[in-house]
């Protein structure tokens, strides 16, 4: 799969425990974050979804997730 998430790297290195506290401090729903959490169909992950956690988290959205063509 091209597309590759570090969600949970980054969950470790922001001291967040678990999707519920994530929920609290992203503000976004448990649906939103499904795709992520599980790692699947991470192409169909919406845009917004992805920004606001990088703004909440401080991150850049390479930090989150990285794209490899060759895979």
């Amino acid at each position: 799969m091209p597309l590759e998430n570090s969600l949970r790297i980054v969950m470790a290195k922001k001291r967040i425990d678990n999707i519920s506290e994530l929920i609290n401090v992203t503000g976004l729903s448990r649906n939103a974050l499904n795709k992520l959490w599980h790692n699947e169909n991470l192409e169909s992950v919406k845009l917004g979804t992805l920004m606001t956690i990088c703004d909440k988290l401080g991150i850049p959205l390479s930090e989150l997730i990285q794209y490899d063509p060759e895979k």
